[in-house]
């Protein structure tokens, strides 16, 4: 019998099908690799990395135990959208069979949902002032609002301590236990709300036909984007590059950054107007709905459509889940798709009917097998098995998550915040090389005249003028040393701006020659 394999060798079971094809360091002889001791050092340290990452990639299917379970047919003739929600509670375990309930608010609704990051709170607004934030899981309310007037969006920010409403005319931003914190007079007639949470931005949409991101860790406006569409039909972000996806009443659908003043990009989705936009989370596929009843998917790394199908009416919501399924509601009919990008499919993966109602907006939990369903008499939730990840990082976004971890990771998220200037179509190409540096780049000759003409403009003389005596100018005459005041640096700048247009109206209208301006504007009376 042959001794087993130690738990540090490479020949450990399970290490096979991650070795290179080569088996390279397997095959290596045992001894030095070579005379430099140095070298020698580096080889022997490389392999022991190697080694290592072999153990931890055959760790993981000793640890990832769970896989991601859907509805199967057990002969060819039975389909699995012929299952009803009572059938599959019959066979599932008693605690998912508690994530599924109904909340009946007929005299409320339509209700617009939103679910916090980690997928443990959610969020309801109904048309005609109701909001309630709610952990659904203990089935305890958070807090409850009546605010006697229209609520047209609501959005959860980086976590459940904060969530903003769209409501009739300006934008708010409440906490968890309902205080209106923050005004947003910025973002007037908005109707449609998302959150970026690695930027802390907020972008806000709706019949003004603008796109606008607020930083709320700030509280500044990063940027007030005008679509020239008209107004907003649909809002979207791309998870992979934070990409805002914008559909319009003429069909298109027009991607957006906030440092850019025009489109990304536009793709002609649909003849008429887009009523909906679902986008996966490796920001590869895109689907549109629109109202002429066409469906169509499209291949974001080609822009290019892959399929085509068409619904009874118009789509109202659209949402891609975690393993890839896709939820089209309408009317009170909600159908789930599964493989939709892989193939195209012929029927759908379920089916549900929410009987003399009308739904607004459907939406996968994170981490879950349920679909949270608001509508015109309340809120549902049903269970679509296989729609949850099964294995999913938790240092990234914990469901189970205690104060200290989610005080700990709103400090750790703002301090690896990014810049809105990182936003871009292909997020690879930050920090790259740029290729384009041969073509613009200085010669010798051309940076010492540049020198010199900085030190000639340094020993210039140049005219004083006397401006007025403001209290602003008072406080920037204070001396502070040690602080950098970007706002007192920005209102310098543009004061120094305008002292120089002043200085060259002057001689413009005065008719002062360059040469002649050594005496300054007082004594140029004299000459």
């Amino acid at each position: 019998m042959a001794p087993p394999a130690k738990m540090g060798s490479i020949d450990r079971p399970g290490t096979e099908k991650y070795q290179r094809s080569d088996s390279g360091v397997a095959k290596k002889k045992k001894g030095k690799y070579s005379k430099d001791k140095k070298l020698n050092a580096n080889l022997k340290k490389l392999d022991n990395q190697y080694k290592e990452a072999l153990r931890s990639a055959a760790g993981t299917d000793l640890l990832l135990t769970e896989e991601t379970g859907f509805l199967e047919a057990d002969s060819p003739m039975e389909k699995t959208f012929k299952f009803q929600q009572q059938d599959i509670e019959q066979v599932l375990d008693e605690q998912t069979v508690n994530k599924k309930f109904e909340l009946n608010l007929p005299k409320l609704g339509p209700y617009q949902i939103d679910y916090s990051r980690n997928g443990r709170d959610l969020l309801l607004g109904g048309i005609k002032g109701h909001v309630a934030s709610i952990d659904w899981r203990k089935g305890a309310m958070n807090c409850e609002l009546f605010l006697n007037e229209t609520v047209h969006a609501v959005k959860y920010l980086h976590n459940n301590q904060y969530f903003a409403v769209a409501q009739k005319k300006y934008t708010f931003i409440y906490d968890n236990q309902g205080t209106e914190l923050h005004r947003l007079k910025q973002h007037i007639d908005s109707t449609l709300l998302d959150f970026l949470p690695y930027h802390f931005l907020l972008v806000t949409a709706g019949n003004t036909g603008f796109i606008k991101f607020h930083d709320v860790s700030t509280g500044n406006l990063v940027s007030e984007l005008r679509t020239k569409l008209g107004p907003t039909q649909a809002l979207k972000q791309n998870p992979w590059n934070a990409v805002m996806h914008a559909g319009h009443s003429n069909g298109t659908v027009s991607l957006w950054a906030p440092n850019m003043s025009t489109p990304l990009a536009k793709m002609l989705s649909a003849r008429g107007p887009v009523t909906d936009i679902a986008i996966d989370r490796e920001g590869k596929y895109m689907v549109v709905s629109g109202a002429d009843k066409s469906l169509k998917v499209w291949d974001l790394r080609k822009f290019k459509e892959l399929d085509n199908y068409y619904t009874p009416t118009p789509a109202k919501s659209l949402d891609i889940s975690d393993t890839g399924l896709l939820s089209v509601s309408w009317g009170p009919h909600i159908t789930v798709w599964k493989d939709i990008f892989k193939t195209k499919q012929s029927d759908p993966y379920m089916n549900h009917l929410i009987p003399s109602s009308k739904v607004e907006r459907a939406k996968f939990v994170p981490f879950e097998d349920i679909l949270g369903v608001g509508h015109s008499k309340g809120f549902s939730s049903l269970v679509i098995p296989g729609a949850g990840e099964a294995n999913y990082d938790a240092l990234e976004l914990n469901p189970y998550e205690s104060v200290k971890q989610r005080q700990q990771g709103e400090v750790r998220a703002l301090m690896n915040k990014l810049s809105p200037d990182t936003i871009s179509l292909d997020p690879n190409v930050i920090g790259t090389v740029d290729k384009r540096a041969n073509s613009i780049r200085l010669k010798p000759g051309q940076i010492g005249e540049i020198t010199e003409g900085s030190e000639e403009n340094k020993m210039e003389i140049k005219p004083e003028v006397k401006g007025k005596n403001s209290s602003l100018r008072k406080h920037l005459r204070k001396k502070t040393q040690n602080v950098i005041d970007q706002r007192k640096l920005r209102i310098e700048r543009n004061l120094k701006m305008e002292k120089e247009a002043r200085q060259k109206k002057y001689k413009q209208d005065r008719g002062i020659p360059e040469e002649k301006d050594l005496l300054g504007p007082a004594l140029s009376r004299f000459k």
